[in-house]
């Protein structure tokens, strides 16, 4: 039996690996961040599960942590505050209420988290049956290698080491499970030297044929890749009838949007702010049916450094904050435009190896900036520091605008704006009055667009995304036939609808806030982020007359900075929910919105906690190195318990002296009786069992022992000094046990 004691500490080490698998692509393919707080939960639960902890405890301290990580990381009030709970539990039920419904767009983050909690534990409870009740794994093997393969193949997570590791993982634990049910099969007794024999074998056979599986040279495909074939990626080119794959990143040309394109995570700039923003480059005003252009007679305008940059995007009663951040370009970007927020003010340094730098060209038109070296050419900067303003909306002042008003816009303009081809089929028009018929002002017909993209048929998709025909319009294939795209669709559909029921919009590309790299170390309030190729993304922005240029967010998946104060003293976020009220206690604000505010005790446990993800995040070898070091220690300490246990059982009743120490220490003993192998049957008494152990041991300490002990069981009192007595027995009893 003791040679068995290692066997299921293996396997639920090589389970929880197989666990983690699912968890580690969650990161980088969606918003979900705190990853290291799952993956403790489902540490934490298969420890409990192999210490077969009640089912009651186990229970309370699951409970326990999910509602204490949902409070620190979605609640600006402590755990122990009530009205906290009261809150979640009234958002728990009536994110119940969206989930049943299926109108599951709407659920809210800490809703989301809880259901990620639940399915991790149902996750190790199935670990559990399948590794120690069925013995049977290669079903859960199986998924898991088709669940990476499957994210491989169609999203930009790359799988190759998760497939090696995956593999490694799968035959370990399928090889130990086939030599355990071989040997109840057969009824075989498990000797210790055995079992070695089979690990180091199962051992060599896997690293062997992973070493080659590595080494071995790789024959170059024969057929070219099936997937994007029967995915229909393709691009159509009106030039020339071909049809290619695009790459995401910046391009200049928008003429024809639509087909699929391929992911690619080079970076291109490094952000150095005080929290996530929307970067642009330029917008665009005119559609054309099958992508977005330019309207004619623009004009040119030249500034220096620290001059007011030409470019008002939202209007002076705009309560605003001031901030600054740099921006570094990485060596190879060929771009020589500046990327900056909407609330852009002042460049106030450029650095570039080519010289120059001080003079800027801006387009009026769509608004885009290029840097000008000595000779008035455009050039490409390797650092510039910007100064911009961040708006913070009024809810009522942009709900002041109903209707167009001459007086208040140019008509020129709101033309320009309201444009739209005559061929834009009927239909789209008649959505887009369907979808805004019981709003009565602009902004809450916006919304109601901007929030019409969240429902469930329409997909975020980057491959299986067609071209649209000759006869086709890229907004209309979109809306009605293929309801399946990226943030070009997604943004050219809301700029597109608004203009039909009068509300004057423009196309923007740029960048999104891209992932937090670090803390800077210039400036510890300041954050690094990461923009890559991936981060490029188009957006729409709508004209207020009141307001300026106010930036909407209709990709799915993705949401915006911009701060909207709907209520007096709150505000929100801009997404779709923000317009109803925040219940008490309110939700923590995202960690950009923290850092812009300042706040103090809430935002500093989130700095911590956003300091534990960095550390995951930049040395994860690290961490998993000593997380597997820590788990072969205690496996060694557990499966050599039998030498260390006993000395730690002394140790404990070396100084006790009351006589009732006796039950306790009997008790103990025929654990660590068990533990050694000496086990007691279940219709064995007492006296019989301790013959049975003197025989074994060639003593009669267990007799005398078992009758001190059964005098204290069946009479409940003791001669005084019984204790100081037997101890000498019980202790010769346990270092007997010593392995």
């Amino acid at each position: 039996m003791r040679n068995r004691e290692l066997s299921p500490f293996l396997l639920y080490v090589f389970g929880f690996f197989l666990i983690w698998e699912w968890i580690r692509p969650i990161e980088q393919l969606t918003d979900t961040s705190y990853i290291w707080v799952f993956i403790l939960f489902l540490l934490l639960s298969i420890l409990m599960s192999f210490f077969r902890v009640k089912w009651i405890f186990s229970i309370l301290i699951k409970v326990f942590y999910i509602l204490f990580f949902i409070n620190r990381l979605y609640y600006q009030e402590g755990f122990f505050y009530n009205g906290w709970l009261t809150a979640f539990l009234a958002d728990l039920k009536h994110n119940t209420v969206l989930l049943f419904s299926r109108n599951w767009n709407d659920l809210s983050n800490d809703f989301c988290s809880f259901l990620f909690f639940i399915l991790l534990w149902l996750m190790v409870y199935l670990l559990h049956y399948w590794l120690l009740k069925r013995q049977r794994i290669f079903i859960f093997f199986f998924l898991t290698l088709i669940y990476i393969t499957v994210l491989d193949t169609f999203t930009h997570y790359s799988a190759k080491a998760a497939i090696v590791r995956t593999v490694v993982t799968g035959f370990a634990v399928m090889g130990m499970l086939s030599f355990y049910r071989m040997v109840v099969k057969e009824k075989v007794p498990i000797q210790y030297a055995a079992s070695r024999k089979w690990m180091v074998l199962l051992s060599g056979m896997i690293t062997l044929s992973v070493l080659i599986g590595i080494a071995a040279p790789k024959a170059a495909p024969i057929w070219p890749d099936p997937v994007p074939y029967l995915k229909g990626d393709k691009k159509y080119h009106a030039d020339d009838n071909s049809m290619s794959l695009q790459t995401i990143g910046y391009g200049t040309n928008d003429e024809h949007l639509g087909g699929p394109f391929m992911g690619d995570n080079k970076t291109v700039f490094q952000i150095e702010a005080k929290g996530k923003h929307y970067w642009k480059v330029e917008t665009k005003d005119m559609y054309t049916g099958k992508g977005w252009v330019l309207s004619p007679e623009s004009e040119k305008i030249q500034f220096k450094i620290g001059d007011i940059v030409p470019v008002f995007p939202f209007s002076k009663n705009v309560q605003t904050d001031k901030e600054t951040a740099r921006v570094f370009p990485v060596e190879g970007y060929r771009f020589p435009h500046i990327i900056y927020p909407a609330g852009i003010r002042k460049i106030m340094s450029v650095h570039s190896n080519l010289g120059g730098g001080d003079t800027f060209s801006l387009d009026n038109k769509m608004e885009r900036i290029l840097v000008l070296g000595s000779n008035k050419q455009p050039i490409v900067p390797n650092l510039y520091t910007i100064e911009f303003d961040i708006p913070k909306y009024q809810a009522k002042d942009l709900r002041q605008t109903k209707k167009f008003d001459a007086k208040v816009m140019e008509p020129a303009m709101y033309k320009k704006y309201t444009q739209l081809p005559e061929e834009l089929p009927q239909r789209v028009t008649d959505l887009a009055k369907k979808i805004t018929s019981k709003e009565k002002n602009w902004f809450d017909k916006a919304k109601a667009v901007e929030k019409y993209f969240s429902r469930m048929e329409y997909t975020y998709e980057q491959k299986d995304v067609p071209m649209p025909g000759m006869n086709d319009d890229y907004v209309d294939q979109f809306l009605f036939e293929t309801k399946r795209g990226y943030c070009n669709n997604f943004s050219s559909s809301m700029a597109v609808m608004l203009r039909t029921v009068g509300i004057p919009t423009r196309w923007v590309k740029g960048y999104n806030g891209g992932e937090f790299l670090q803390y800077s170390k210039t400036d510890p309030s300041k954050q690094i982020y990461e923009l890559t190729n991936n981060n490029a993304h188009s957006w729409v922005e709508v004209y207020f007359p009141n307001q300026g240029w106010v930036p909407f967010e209709p990709t799915k998946g993705f949401s915006n900075d911009v701060a909207i104060n709907y209520l007096d003293g709150t505000t929100t976020s801009s997404g779709p929910a923000a317009a109803v009220p925040v219940m008490k206690p309110v939700k923590k604000p995202d960690m950009e919105t923290k850092n812009a505010k300042g706040s103090g005790k809430s935002a500093d446990q989130k700095s911590m906690l956003k300091k534990i993800k960095v550390i995951f995040k930049n040395h994860w070898k690290l961490v998993g190195l000593v997380l597997f070091v820590a788990l072969g220690v205690a496996g060694i300490l557990y499966r050599f318990r039998g030498k260390w246990y006993p000395y730690l059982l002394l140790i404990r009743f070396r100084f006790r002296k009351k006589d009732e120490n006796i039950g306790s220490a009997y008790l103990i003993l025929l654990k660590q009786l068990n533990r050694y192998g000496v086990t007691r049957k279940e219709d064995q008494t007492l006296r019989n069992y301790a013959r049975y152990v003197d025989a074994f041991f060639s003593t009669e300490e267990m007799t005398h022992f078992t009758s001190r002990y059964e005098q204290y069981l069946y009479h409940n009192q003791l001669p005084e000094g019984s204790w100081k007595e037997t101890r000498k027995l019980w202790e010769n009893l346990i270092k007997r046990t010593i392995a």
